[in-house]
């Protein structure tokens, strides 16, 4: 392991920009719904095999499907496609697993809990392109395929085929990275986000949908947002009501810049509305994907839920990946669990970089970077800190299978 702790000015940067989208943007559906798939198959084959089986449901996408939408009614006319794109073992010894029917089930009953579907049968379309190849690294001579676990990868026929039960080991040559604390912008964005979407707003307000889409900027102390926010057709019975209903999130925002302390700010809400020709960010199911647009996993918010331009990033795409041993997803989670850890002891800004090695220890990461004030004294304490988290990597595990961590 190279420890590498390097000071810095964190005096704050005079501009930042920060996104979210949604948990109903078609980008953050398709995270979410590989992440649900790779927990339900981690508990299944845990439970009914004796160890999470390898798979990778990072390649999941969304296709957008078509609607129909008046005031007072909306509904889809063309089914959403689900891409069941990845890799998952499909036997365990003797055992044939029917991986295909268990991710259609899981795949409906999580799209059933994110958007309000009227006939889910219906309004998905399913496409399964699974495959169960082994990542190159066998040389096909029968005493090497006999002698390599690698050729069973997706096919084990025992424990002894899993090979991270001995040894966890890094999968691919990655990094993940963290910082805390968040941003001044960075709050105000989770703030806005998370008042829209809380039970208590949305009861009074059953006509917002999910696919809220917020961007911000901050020059100074002077607080620019864009925000953009679907209406449900069937809450929304003319353009009047449409109008008041946009007032109402104006309103409640105004109330976080006040509670925030915020003094100089700019508020736009959809601005592609054009109330002469009635264009309007009226759905029939809250969400985009219902009309064209596309979702991907990794395309949408980082592990700290955001998309921060200005912070130390990766474009790894942290969901549906084997929550075992998968760099892109184990050294990103700790990266911002250490970062977070050194925040509370110290109370210091800092980023954190976690770099592996294709086949090296999981546990022994290949470059371990540090960003730390300029006045920080406390160099060995934080070094002690940082590796004895990064030997808890292994619990995060249990964590991420329970869908206790967010990934976007």
């Amino acid at each position: 392991m190279n420890f590498v702790l390097v000071k810095k000015d964190f005096d704050s940067l005079p501009y930042e920009f920060v996104e979210r989208k949604g948990k109903g943007h078609p980008d953050t559906l398709s995270d979410g719904l590989a992440e649900y798939l790779s927990a339900q198959y981690s508990m299944y084959t845990k439970q009914n095999y004796g160890a999470v089986l390898h798979h990778n449901f990072d390649k999941v996408g969304l296709l957008g499907g078509a609607s129909d939408v008046r005031f007072g009614d909306g509904k889809l006319t063309k089914p959403i496609r689900v891409l069941l794109n990845g890799r998952a073992s499909t036997k365990f010894g003797n055992h044939d697993i029917d991986v295909k029917t268990l991710l259609i089930d899981w795949s409906k009953t999580f799209l059933a809990s994110q958007l309000p579907f009227k006939n889910i049968e219906k309004e998905l379309e399913f496409h399964y392109n699974l495959s169960t190849q082994s990542s190159p690294g066998t040389i096909g001579e029968k005493e090497n395929i006999q002698k390599s676990s690698r050729k069973y990868w997706f096919e084990p026929r025992n424990l002894d085929d899993v090979p991270e039960l001995k040894r966890l080991f890094a999968n691919d040559t990655s990094m993940g990275v963290g910082f805390a604390p968040y941003s001044s912008l960075e709050n105000l964005i989770f703030s806005i986000d998370q008042s829209l979407t809380c039970e208590q707003f949305i009861s009074m307000n059953p006509w917002i949908g999910s696919d809220i889409k917020i961007m911000g900027f901050r020059h100074k102390n002077e607080y620019k947002i864009t925000i953009c926010i679907p209406q449900i057709a069937d809450q929304v019975s003319s353009i009047e009501i449409y109008k008041e209903n946009i007032h109402a999130v104006q309103k409640e925002i105004y109330t976080i810049f006040q509670k925030l302390g915020i003094e100089e700010y700019e508020l736009n809400i959809n601005t592609r509305d054009n109330y002469d020709k009635s264009e309007l960010y009226l759905t029939a199911i809250g969400s985009s994907i219902e009309s064209g647009d596309e979702g991907l996993v990794g395309r949408g918010n980082r592990v700290q839920g955001i998309i921060s331009p200005m912070r130390p990033m990766s474009m790894e795409g942290a969901a549906g990946k084997n929550p075992v041993y998968h760099i892109g997803k184990i050294y990103y989670v700790a990266a911002q669990k250490i970062s977070e850890a050194i925040y509370k002891k110290f109370n210091i800004q800092n980023e954190v970089v976690l770099v592996s090695q294709s086949g090296r220890g999981l546990l022994d990461p290949w470059i371990v970077f540090v960003h730390v004030p300029n006045d920080f004294l406390m160099s060995d304490d934080l070094e002690y800190l940082v590796k004895k988290e990064i030997k808890n990597i292994p619990l995060l595990t249990d964590d991420l299978i329970k869908l206790k961590i967010p990934i976007s």
